[in-house]
């Protein structure tokens, strides 16, 4: 058989590569799933032991650490064709057919160059770290080996996938050019262009977006391509950056309200929740509109993920919008823009993102979030009133039949306790309280009768999403270092100035870049790039870190539901199946209306730096 472009890979070769691939993706979850399982125990562990028997178990914080790296090895992988593989493949959709498979070529290449840096370069600083780690007794080198297994696995699982699916000519372009990066960067050969590093790589990585490359793999493969044009980060200090971006205890609470989240919507906790939320509001105009609003608002105390919440959401409420006469992208825009607030009212993965960027506290960011998310909750009744006025509506439910759907909901508002209580009053680290909420929703899951598949599988996906999103964070480390070094903030200090001196400068200069770039990054991406610098010059110009820190991530969700990242928006059209394009255009009355929320939060922060 000959072999033309993009054909000709046998049908039992592609087979068995295929099959090959679905039993290391079984294994790989299951372990992965069962490493999370250990570090919840491991958390509780300690927790219990401290206020129980004022005791602790040794070097418990680095073995936590270490086995969340381990995870992210274990669940690269499997994160590569995942919704949280933050592939932007607007672009790629609209060039013309051999244009766009072109642009697949180098998507994969950078794909499977991020891959070897990974792979290499943790190895490379295997063989440099030395000491043991004086609590577990172990080599400091092996949360770097367990990177470098991941990076291994990505590429592995890159070839097999494109052999499945009989992509011949991509891998051997791919491979042959992320070869020849490879070799380029290492070679010693250096091309002086003038320009900041920091640019440099930020243009590779709009070129990964532009061509649908996953954006962690973007951002390693860009940090490694900038070498030859003069980085002050050889391959080693870039795998050590990324490494020391996830090596943080704080970090681990991201995968327990993952795992809380999926548990809450197996356990059928989360129906419950949209029961109540419909005897509350569904006979106002727009009811199932509003119950889909009202559901988000209580469900953001669970899952701390707008992107779970709009896979939820758009499995769970477009099918019912859908036959109460709602249009599919009228539906689905009502979904996404309501899941934005799963980033702003606690527990927020964003805030927690944020705190560990900023070292500010995450009891304090926590509580501005529930603030502010409230507001856009406001925002949104308002938008969704004005917006639904022909739209079916319920009937009002009793007063009994309210509170025995309330108390029905009653486990659900447990959680809340749990966390935010729990973390303001001191109680418990960011840590222990996510681990607690992921320990009490998986007795909810055992109580309610999720059998040991659907236990096994939310720690499957769990760990996967945890996986990605730790990708993020250990990706972006490297860029993040460039642009320090680069004293970009020195130059948003000069943009500032020419705006003019004191708090609506500093405003005005942060909401023009944080739109720009919730463009095109994922909002982790940009708090991890664009927190440290901003946050200096608004707290120098009066106002408070807290608020700020709201403003940001409240801005970025808004990225969230703009194109051409909107990854919101793109999440529910996976889902749902609606054009993206019709998603994009129905969205736009509540990108309004939480735009004029982010003006009331800024203007409050105004407020507040005046009387300060």
């Amino acid at each position: 058989m000959s072999l033309t472009l993009d054909q000709g890979v046998p049908e039992g070769l592609a087979w068995r590569a295929g099959r090959v691939l679905d039993v290391a993706s079984a294994w790989l979850s299951a372990i992965a799933a069962l490493v999370l399982a250990g570090l919840m125990v491991l958390v509780v562990s300690g927790f219990v032991l401290r206020y129980a028997f004022s005791s602790s178990i040794m070097g418990a914080e680095a073995a936590g650490i270490w086995l969340n790296v381990a995870i992210v090895g274990l669940g690269a992988p499997l994160a590569l064709n995942s919704t949280l593989a933050m592939r932007l493949d607007v672009f790629q959709r609209l060039l013309p057919r051999h244009v766009r498979l072109g642009a697949d070529m180098v998507a994969e290449a950078m794909t499977l160059l991020s891959g070897l840096v990974i792979a290499h370069g943790s190895y490379t600083v295997t063989r440099i770290v030395g000491g043991t780690n004086a609590g577990l007794g172990l080599p400091e080198w092996i949360p770097f080996a367990l990177f470098a297994l991941g990076g291994g696995l990505v590429v592995l699982f890159t070839v097999l996938k494109l052999i499945a699916d009989g992509r011949i000519a991509t891998l051997v372009v791919a491979l042959a050019l992320a070869a020849f990066a490879f070799w380029l960067a290492g070679s010693g050969i250096r091309i002086e262009t003038g320009l900041p590093k920091s640019l440099i790589l930020g243009l590779i990585v709009v070129v990964g977006l532009v061509v649908a490359a996953p954006l962690p793999h973007a951002f390693i493969a860009g940090a490694f391509l900038v070498v030859p044009f003069g980085s002050p980060l050889p391959e080693p200090a870039i795998l050590n950056s990324a490494v020391s971006g996830i090596m943080k205890f704080l970090l681990l609470a991201i995968p327990f309200f993952l795992l809380t989240g999926t548990l809450l919507a197996r356990s059928g906790v989360a129906t419950r929740l949209i029961e109540f939320a419909g005897a509350l509001v569904g006979h106002m105009r727009g009811g199932l509109a509003q119950t889909t609003l009202l559901t988000n608002v209580f469900f953001s105390g669970a899952s701390g993920s707008s992107i779970a919440s709009a896979a939820f959401g758009a499995a769970t409420f477009q099918p019912e919008l859908e036959r109460h006469g709602y249009p599919p992208a009228k539906a689905g825009a009502i979904i996404a823009a309501t899941s934005v607030l799963d980033n702003v009212i606690p527990p927020s993965i964003a805030f927690l993102i944020l705190a560990m960027a900023t070292n500010l506290s995450v009891g304090q960011l926590l509580v501005g979030g529930l603030w502010g998310g409230l507001v856009m909750a406001v925002a949104l009744f308002v938008v969704i009133r004005l917006t639904c006025r022909d739209a079916p509506v319920s009937a009002p439910a009793a007063g009994g039949t309210r509170w025995r759907l309330a108390l029905r909901a009653v486990p659900a508002f447990g959680l809340g306790l749990i966390v935010v209580f729990g973390i303001r009053l001191g109680l418990v680290t960011t840590t222990e309280a996510a681990a607690m909420a992921a320990l009490y929703t998986f007795g909810l899951s055992v109580w309610f009768g999720v059998g040991a598949r659907g236990l096994v599988a939310a720690f499957r996906q769990s760990a996967t999403e945890a996986a990605a999103i730790a990708l993020l964070i250990a990706s972006a480390a490297p860029f993040a270092f460039l642009l320090a070094v680069d004293d970009i903030s020195g130059l948003i200090g000069d943009l500032a100035a020419f705006f003019g001196q004191g708090p609506v400068a500093a405003l005005l200069v942060s909401a023009i870049i944080l739109f720009l770039v919730g463009l095109v990054l994922d909002i982790g991406a940009a708090i991890l790039l664009f927190g440290p610098l901003l946050l200096p010059i608004a707290t120098a110009a009066g106002i408070d870190p807290i608020v700020f820190g709201v403003i940001m991530v409240v801005n970025l969700m808004i990225g969230g539901l703009t194109p051409p990242f909107g990854v919101l928006v793109f999440v529910v059209g996976g889902v749902t199946g609606v054009p993206t394009a019709h998603l994009f255009r129905a969205v736009l009355p509540h990108v309004a209306g939480l735009t004029v929320a982010l003006f009331a939060i800024s203007l409050f922060a105004l407020v507040w730096a005046a009387i300060a």
